[in-house]
């Protein structure tokens, strides 16, 4: 078996490389760049592997509202090239996707299944959307996850850090912190999310799954229990989206359900605090 994974350099990236069997070859932008045409589809061809992973993606929510062609290039046009080329190389591929597919159903108060209608507020989200699409209608064999609110003890090298961090430094600097609280997701540990998509290859699961810890929160209470546990003392309060004014509409709900996975023998995932708890143990371990 030999896997190929792109944005190994990643968070979600990193954390899965060491649970995959067999020969592994991580990739990083610099092996395979999803904004340069014909660059895929070459090192597809040079190692003839028998899985795709891509956990590489532009993410940056904001700045996509600005240079849609940027994100469609990766998220969309580069996708559509990759599943081509696992298609001609008999390749399995696997697409990582994102919760900000939905957002469109502003009254939604219930976790989405795989057979929910997407609806996405943002470039960023109609990006993801259509390398979803590309992957299912291109690559016969395919598996594409959904995951939300990723944190990894590696960072997220695209914007600078995680969530986790961010608070905790912020917090560290004495700085007040006002943080949303009415957005509804389910932060998801890396580690974790890792580890259902290696099960889901294992089990050689086909089609859409999502996966994420359990539970949900907003951002603000995901805030309140990081210090809650991490023991930290810090100035946090509420605000509301709309008063951040941001360039990109976020979901006012997107958790998603993970029922689908016990289907191909996927253990159900841990809650998110248990999931926090593991990261800051690792965090701290790694400090000493």
């Amino acid at each position: 078996m030999k896997t190929l994974v792109l944005g190994s350099a990643g968070q979600l990236g990193r954390d899965l490389v060491p649970l995959l069997p067999g020969e592994v070859v991580p990739l990083t932008r610099a092996d395979a760049d999803f904004a340069k045409p014909g660059s895929l589809a070459a090192v597809v061809k040079q190692h003839a592997p028998d899985a795709v992973v891509n956990c590489a993606a532009y993410n940056l929510v904001d700045k996509a509202e600005v240079e849609p062609d940027v994100a469609f290039a990766v998220n969309a046009w580069g996708v559509r090239e990759l599943a081509a080329a696992c298609c001609d190389a008999n390749a399995k591929l696997v697409h990582v996707s994102t919760d900000y597919v939905f957002g469109l159903d502003a009254s939604r108060d219930k976790p989405f299944t795989e057979d929910d209608a997407p609806g996405p507020v943002s470039v960023y989200g109609l990006s993801k959307l259509a390398g979803e699409y590309v992957v299912r209608a291109t690559a016969p064999k395919h598996i594409v996850v959904r995951t939300c609110g990723l944190y990894g003890v590696w960072g997220s090298g695209g914007k600078g850090g995680n969530f986790v961090e961010t608070m905790l430094r912020v917090a560290g600097q004495g700085k007040p912190l006002r943080v949303v609280n009415d957005q509804f997701c389910t932060p998801s540990y890396t580690k974790d999310v890792a580890a259902m998509i290696a099960g889901l290859m294992a089990a050689d699961a086909h089609g859409l799954f999502h996966a994420t810890n359990a539970g949900s929160c907003t951002w603000y209470e995901l805030a309140a229990e990081i210090f809650r546990q991490a023991g930290v003392t810090a100035d946090l309060s509420t605000i509301r989206t709309a008063e951040r004014n941001d360039p990109a509409k976020r979901p006012p709900y997107s958790v998603l359900s993970t029922a689908k996975l016990a289907a191909v023998g996927v253990p159900a995932p841990r809650s998110w605090q248990e999931a926090l708890a593991a990261y800051l143990s690792e965090r701290k371990n790694r400090q000493v």
